[in-house]
């Protein structure tokens, strides 16, 4: 197998070099909480959809997908595919009514219908959520940088962290907007040049199609229809009801371009899931009996060029660093505005919010890289799915009741929802061996208890 050189080397230190200095110089701008969690609400069309790219491509939308697609195939799509369709939902049914609320988080919208108790269950519940898709960016570190280094898996952790606390604890939203673009170009002319290398050096589809099998592999349902499906489910949900992603759509200046953001992240990201499969089906053909996690980086050292390969490989760590700087950044804003601000000190100063926020950014990736550490070996994907599903079920029905069914549901069964849908979820996934995905009881027992809800206070009225 092939092994990094120099030129490797430089092509990455360049290239993150870059990524550091622009991260560092957009926190120049950053003056109070305000600047840092929605960039003064001042962001171009550009911006806001480079943050959301910056989120949503990451460890798990490349060297994930291509992990699920060395043992799967085509079925590892459904990430991608997920958070495309829940961009075009978050921009039709959602942006609207998120920027005319005059709030800065869920919690906060959750708060003014139900109550400052429906409030902490939502932020505590969903925080437990973007820990874990902080978690899936650490282990996708950790196979590229073991793959492509030889390091352990602590010091790649340190590694990974680091960089994230230079990508967003200086710059917050405008920081990850600004960066967002420089990834998406990188990431597109990584997965564009592998799919052109792919098909050159395979002479097209077919030989590939002819090497593995098929009703496995070119199937959208190869591990099961309620698997695949609930998997998609879980991704749509939980961009739906994603922090980081009603954060960025609040950043615009206008709603037509917090729109048209999302309808451009929603083009743009299922090609780069679709460029992630083809490598981890060809890597699967080409070395069978590898790590699958490290189908996408190995392929990066086998078959570009160094300088161009160190470049991607540096593009590869861009990626997950901006997604899990991005969550984090959604968790030091629930933390400073819902509980902290609300609960603790109401008379905190922006100054003061903004080091509230850093601090708890910088505690989420210390709590995730623990996490990682006693799961070292944990699929990728599974971490993703099981941390969107989780938002989902949190905090779908009583977000939809606080923005559209105003005074229509008891306090009560709106905080009893939260728990009732997560629980249900965790119990399912954990004690029961389901054929289907847990997301789909976790909806149900959330429905059930707001219609309940919705019962009794129309009854009470």
């Amino acid at each position: 197998m092939a092994q990094i050189s120099s030129l490797h080397v430089a092509g990455m230190a360049a290239t993150l070099l870059l990524i550091m200095v622009i991260g560092v110089n957009s926190g120049k701008k950053v003056k109070n909480s305000s600047d840092f969690s929605t960039g003064g609400k001042s962001a171009s069309f550009s911006l806001v959809a480079g943050a959301l790219i910056s989120t949503l491509i990451g460890g798990s939308s490349t060297i994930g997908t291509a992990q699920l697609a060395f043992s799967y195939g085509l079925t590892a799509w459904w990430f991608t595919l997920g958070t495309g369709l829940g961009c075009l939902l978050f921009g039709f049914f959602l942006v609207k009514p998120f920027r005319k609320s005059g709030f800065d988080t869920i919690q906060q919208v959750i708060s003014h219908e139900y109550g400052s108790t429906a409030g902490v269950v939502a932020s505590v519940l969903s925080s437990i959520g973007i820990v874990l898709n902080i978690v899936a960016q650490i282990l996708s570190a950790n196979a590229l940088l073991t793959t492509v280094f030889g390091i352990s898996t602590a010091m790649s952790a340190a590694i990974t962290v680091s960089i994230m606390i230079c990508y967003v604890v200086f710059g917050g939203v405008l920081g990850t907007g600004i960066l967002g673009n420089v990834k998406l170009v990188l990431t597109y002319v990584a997965v564009g040049f592998g799919t052109y290398k792919i098909l050159s050096l395979s002479g097209g589809m077919t030989p590939i199609y002819n090497a593995l099998p098929a009703e496995k592999y070119f199937s959208m349902f190869a591990r099961g229809f309620g698997i695949d499906f609930g998997s998609l489910v879980s991704v749509v949900l939980g961009v739906f009801c994603g922090q980081t992603y009603v954060q960025t759509i609040l950043s615009g200046r206008t709603d037509s371009d917090a729109q048209k953001a999302t309808v451009a992240a929603a083009l743009l990201l299922p090609p780069v899931g679709l460029g992630s499969v083809l490598i981890g089906m060809y890597m699967r053909i080409q070395h069978p009996l590898m790590d699958s996690s490290q189908a996408f980086p190995l392929f990066v050292l086998e078959n570009m060029h160094p300088l161009l390969g160190g470049a991607v490989l540096a593009t590869l760590l861009l990626a997950l660093v901006g997604t899990g700087s991005g969550m984090a950044l959604g968790f030091g804003t629930i933390v400073s505005k819902d509980l902290y601000k609300k609960f603790i000190c109401r008379t905190a100063d922006g100054k003061r919010e903004l080091l509230v926020s850093r601090t708890f950014i910088v505690l989420s990736f210390l709590v995730s890289s623990f996490i990682v550490s006693m799961n070292p070996d944990s699929p990728i994907l599974s971490w993703g799915f099981l941390a969107t599903g989780l938002r989902g079920t949190v905090l779908l029905f009583p977000m939809l009741g606080a923005l559209f069914f105003k005074n229509k549901v008891h306090i009560g069964f709106a905080v009893a929802s939260s728990i009732a849908g997560v629980g249900t979820h965790l119990a399912c996934g954990i004690l029961l061996d389901l054929n289907f995905d847990p997301i789909f009881p976790g909806i149900a027992a959330g429905f059930l208890v707001f219609s309940a809800g919705a019962f009794a206070k129309r009854n009470k009225a």
